[in-house]
């Protein structure tokens, strides 16, 4: 098997596995609301991913992003505290698309559709803890490391 991601809900954690090795490990933060798939619910869909788009390569470390899209700004706490209400999506995306018709794939459970990513956020958010909106978030540093080891078409096992 080649290698993919495995993130488990209950603990908060992620691993990186190829043929049974663990390359790679991270606490996250994932869904608040616990864990589905169903639109506007604010959880963490389950299930067999894949990652569709890799976005955010080149950009500076702490780099603001709004639809997937580099702001130009840098996050900072003044930032911060200037935009209280934004859900900071920082350095790195990896956004994924379920593939499993029904479950997580297609109409109101459509992980793509959902807008569901594995992303930055700022250092001062703890980790371990489901804090999202529905995402997978990470520390910065963790996140350039393992999108520098994953590529388009990885899967990715949330449990």
């Amino acid at each position: 098997m080649t290698a993919y991601l495995h993130i488990e809900l209950a603990t908060q954690q992620l691993h990186l596995i190829d043929n049974h090795q663990v390359l790679f490990h991270s606490l996250i933060s994932s869904g608040l609301n616990g864990a589905g798939e169903k639109k506007g619910s604010g959880c963490t869909p389950r299930g067999w991913h894949v990652i569709k788009a890799k976005i955010g390569r080149d950009c500076p470390l702490n780099s603001v992003f709004i639809g997937r899209r580099f702001t130009g700004e840098i996050y900072t706490p003044e930032l911060a505290a200037q935009y209280p209400q934004r859900d900071w999506i920082l350095t790195r995306i990896l956004w994924l698309g379920g593939l499993q018709p029904g479950y997580n794939r297609y109409g109101e459970v459509d992980t793509l559709r959902r807008y569901i990513y594995l992303h930055g956020t700022p250092d001062s958010e703890p980790m371990g803890i489901a804090r999202s909106h529905g995402c997978i978030r990470l520390h910065n540093t963790p996140l350039i490391a393992l999108f520098a080891q994953v590529s388009i078409g990885t899967r990715v096992w949330i449990e």
